[in-house]
């Protein structure tokens, strides 16, 4: 026993020095070093599946996909960089964006909201079914039930055309998945894979990395992004969850082959292969939109945490409102301090939450900081009809973004995640006129709400914060 405890203590000093070069957060470190010291036989394995928050291999796969598309790629960027826009005087906003993605704002897309599951798969089908050379597909979750073989079907249908598909999904959000589901696509000839997010050495014991993306592209002219997943729970089918919120956008035009990019990264990290599609310039007959769109991927192998900083600039961006709604709302400080700001200036800054979640930490962890956002004027909207899933945000009356990424530390620092970021004061509108039907559908919190709750429900809202780093 004397020789385990002290290989125990040996691998926890060891492994605090990894803890304190690699933690992003000075409580972060000091939190694992205390327990990697003191608790040795629990704390070692918990940091080699928990601890790291950055991902190692992934940036070298990019620049060898960047690298191996060459001159064709080159093409497009050149001829993409025609149809970048500035969207400010003096170009700052725009620019903290298009740094952060790589990429530029694009114009001339077509954008169409897509409210809930039924719209949403209906445009994806439609557009698979439109589908002439190629199609990328790529969900954090995949079932094999109603909708699941409603995708599969038309997917089969359109590899036997001679259309080439590749099919990109989580293993961890696809665990419950049956390998029969998977078979049945590859032996039509599509092309298979989990993103494997445990490959690399580096990477072996840190299942707390999910691709959380969700993408579609057909012959890289159309694309679809959003919350939903493939399940029968996003089209309401769920007796736990009946009136499932969710949205999606379709945007048609020079911004998909920037989902292009974003799924042959994933697709070059998962396999070790380059997607075999052509990269073709947008022809005039596909630039009939006005929407100005930029597609931003974020994630744990960014050298900065994209996906907080693209918040927090809507937030700083904001001079009107700022509407936000995610089903797991467990902001960082840096985050909640930009959210008082806004609300300083005179923002119009509201929240929408839902009433009732799928996770009971995330429910007692929002309890925690509720107090403090309602004394600054922020509003916190609690959806009752069912779950709300949905991850939108407005700025103003142009600018919305609808994605894949909620507003916790898993999708700012441990998931890969993607969001479309859209300039159009039309899209706008239908984003406001969606989130006023929502708030309509629910219940604002009042300061009266948590100063009545009891002594135990308040630990249990404080200690549920404290995961929020795993949440």
């Amino acid at each position: 026993m004397t020789t385990v405890l002290f290989v125990a203590h040996f691998l926890g000093a060891l492994t605090s020095i990894s803890a304190l070069m690699s933690t992003r957060t000075s409580q972060g470190s000091i939190a694992w070093i205390m327990a990697l010291n003191t608790l040795p036989l629990l704390s070692v394995p918990a940091y080699w599946v928990f601890g790291r928050d950055k991902f190692r291999g992934y940036v070298t796969a990019r620049e060898q996909v960047k690298q191996q598309f060459g001159i064709e790629t080159e093409t497009v960027r050149a001829s993409l960089r025609d149809l970048s826009v500035q969207l400010d005087d003096d170009g700052s906003a725009a620019l903290v964006g298009q740094n952060l993605a790589e990429m530029l704002y694009l114009r001339s897309n077509q954008v169409d909201l897509l409210i809930d599951g039924v719209a949403t798969f209906d445009s994806i089908l439609a557009g698979i079914d439109l589908a002439q050379d190629y199609i990328l597909m790529q969900f954090y979750i995949v079932r094999d039930d109603e909708i699941g073989a409603a995708v599969a079907e038309r997917l089969i249908g359109k590899a036997r055309e001679g259309v080439r598909i590749w099919f990109l999904y989580d293993e961890i959000g696809c665990s419950d998945l049956g390998d029969s589901y998977l078979e049945r696509l590859e032996a039509e000839g599509i092309k298979v894979s989990a993103f494997h997010s445990t490959k690399g050495l580096g990477n072996r014991f840190q299942i707390n990395f999910r691709n959380h993306r969700k993408i579609v592209v057909v012959d890289g002219k159309v694309g679809w992004v959003g919350g939903a997943n493939i399940g029968d729970e996003y089209l309401g089918r769920d007796p736990a969850f009946p009136n499932w919120r969710d949205t999606h956008v379709r945007i048609a035009g020079p911004a998909a082959l920037q989902l292009q990019l974003s799924f042959g990264e994933d697709w070059r990290w998962a396999t070790g292969d380059i997607i075999d599609v052509p990269w073709k310039v947008p022809q005039p007959e596909d630039l009939t939109g006005n929407a100005i769109v930029l597609i931003l991927p974020t994630g744990p192998a960014d050298r900065l945490e994209s996906a907080s900083l693209m918040y927090q600039q809507a937030i700083h961006t904001a001079r009107e409102r700022i509407w936000i709604s995610s089903p797991y709302f467990v902001p960082d400080q840096a985050v909640i301090a930009s959210l008082h700001l806004a609300a300083l200036r005179g923002v119009d800054v509201r929240i929408l939450i839902p009433e009732v979640g799928d996770s009971k930490l995330v429910y007692y962890s929002a309890w925690a900081f509720a107090g403090d956002l309602l004394q600054s004027g922020i509003s916190i909207y609690r959806y009752q009809p069912g779950f709300i899933h949905q991850k939108v945000f407005l700025v103003d009356d142009t600018f919305a973004g609808v994605g894949t990424a909620n507003f916790d530390n898993r999708s700012f620092r441990l998931n890969f995640e993607v969001t479309a970021l859209i300039h159009q004061v039309e899209f706008a509108t239908s984003v406001e006129r969606m989130f006023e039907a929502d708030f309509e559908r629910s219940r604002p919190m009042t300061l009266e709400d948590v100063e009545g709750k009891s002594l135990l429900f308040n630990l249990a809202a404080r200690a549920a914060y404290l995961t929020a780093p795993v949440q």
